[in-house]
């Protein structure tokens, strides 16, 4: 689906949050609230534009950027003028559309061929993984892990014997916050 003007919005608005945060000012909790909502809502807007239930949407999606703006504008001023003139130089930019973050492409996730009856947990590590260590705990608990890619493994299989599994995976993530 091709990206729209409020999705670039959002990106600008996201980034505009961040560089505020770096500069230490205090962000009321009600805007990192209203950017997760606003996402959600772009998201299910964009599942099928074309469904009159979703198109009521664009009216909260411009709410939420149009609060969110105005409340981080407002912060961008205490700055000064060129840095807000270079916010709202971003801001008009995507609001007509203009590509000022490029987006990310990333595939879907989604497991297909998922064996019928067995319950399913994906984890993503930050490095690699003993393949070794890996296939003893499949087998010594009894459950089926594929490696996806590098650091990220699907484990399939009973509920109990999944959540004896996670346990000893987890030592994993111990070792990797060292």
């Amino acid at each position: 689906m091709s990206e729209l003007p409020a999705e670039q919005t959002w990106l600008v608005l996201v980034d505009l949050l961040t560089d505020l945060r770096k500069k230490e000012f205090e962000i009321p909790k009600e805007i990192p609230n209203n950017i997760k909502l606003a996402k959600t809502t772009i998201n299910f807007y964009k599942v099928d534009p074309t469904d009159p239930q979703r198109q009521v949407e664009v009216k909260r999606i411009n709410e939420f950027l149009t609060s969110i703006q105005e409340a981080l504008m407002s912060m961008a001023e205490q700055i000064g003028s060129e840095y807000t003139a270079t916010w709202t130089d971003k801001l008009l930019r995507a609001s007509r559309g203009e590509i000022v973050y490029p987006p990310k492409k990333t595939k879907s996730k989604f497991v297909i061929g998922a064996p019928s009856g067995f319950s399913m947990v994906r984890m993503n590590f930050k490095a690699p993984l003993s393949e070794d260590r890996v296939q003893e705990i499949a087998e010594y608990e009894n459950v089926i892990i594929e490696f996806e890619e590098d650091t990220l493994l699907v484990v399939y299989g009973d509920k109990e014997n999944i959540k004896k599994s996670l346990q000893e995976l987890s030592s994993f993530f111990k070792e990797q916050l060292k």
